[in-house]
């Protein structure tokens, strides 16, 4: 990964912590346990997903390049 792109993650990793942060019950980061138990949940179920169907369209977009050449 090249620099670059090791800071523009950085910058969309605390953008998207923001979110998650906002968006999860106080009472829930009351602990170590809390948090991470939180922050894993809500990796799963909006933040995989989503990065899994990119990668997977990358991959598909790939393969039909290979076949029409």
């Amino acid at each position: 990964m090249t620099p670059e792109d090791k800071q523009l993650l950085e910058v969309h990793i605390k953008e998207i912590a923001k979110i998650l942060y906002k968006n999860t019950p106080p009472e829930k980061i009351e602990t170590f346990e809390g948090i991470e138990t939180s922050v894993r949940d809500q990796v799963l179920e909006h933040i995989s997903p989503k990065i899994a169907f990119f990668l997977s369209e990358k991959r598909l977009q790939q393969q039909r390049g290979k076949h029409g050449q």
